[in-house]
């Protein structure tokens, strides 16, 4: 699977992280795009930086030469984790000024698996409609709104329970949260 990650400047930079480390390079082909304030972020909120796994390639967010800013070459997937809500909206609205922005573009005029973490609360009617354009348009929104359920120990715990939410969604198998089971029943 060709898989694109884009990671831009809202708050959540470990949920890119944890999404990052729980994608083998060498089954899947694993791009990665920075927004500008992403780098602001990262080095904020991922002092050790950003980790990459082995075999991902990176792309300059003004270089419209990747692969998959064109139709003819899309990818199989993209995650925009975590998303501003400025980034939700200029996708909502097809601004494609920039090669993350026109991926998004090109995975839903695609039909592609278009997968967007938006991190931000409370939400004003502006994002809603924005939501509504994107699920009109086939995007899956997917906010980092963690389950509590089975009781997690780390942060890495919970931020896991919206990374295999992604992974679900990629289709890509997982083990990082136990699944909501159906309850005992008593004799």
């Amino acid at each position: 699977m060709k898989i694109l990650i884009a990671i831009t400047g809202a708050s959540g930079a470990l949920y890119a992280q944890r999404l990052l480390d729980h994608l083998d390079a060498k089954e899947h082909e694993v791009h990665v795009v920075l927004s500008n304030y992403a780098q602001a972020v990262l080095a904020q909120e991922l002092p050790g930086g950003l980790r990459l796994p082995e075999g991902a390639r990176t792309h300059g967010l003004r270089s419209m030469n990747a692969p998959f800013a064109s139709g003819s070459n899309p990818m199989d997937a993209m995650v925009v984790i975590p998303c501003t809500m400025g980034t939700l909206g200029r996708i909502a609205h097809g601004l494609s000024e920039d090669v993350l922005l026109r991926a998004a573009d090109v995975a839903l005029k695609e039909k592609r698996k278009l997968i967007l973490v938006p991190r931000e609360t409370p939400l004003n009617l502006v994002h809603v409609r924005n939501y509504e354009l994107l699920l009109l348009a086939g995007a899956i929104i997917l906010p980092a709104n963690p389950s509590f359920y089975h009781c997690p120990a780390t942060i890495e715990q919970v931020i896991d329970t919206v990374v295999g939410r992604v992974l679900d969604h990629l289709g890509i198998a997982h083990t990082l949260s136990p699944r909501w089971q159906e309850e005992n029943q008593l004799e």
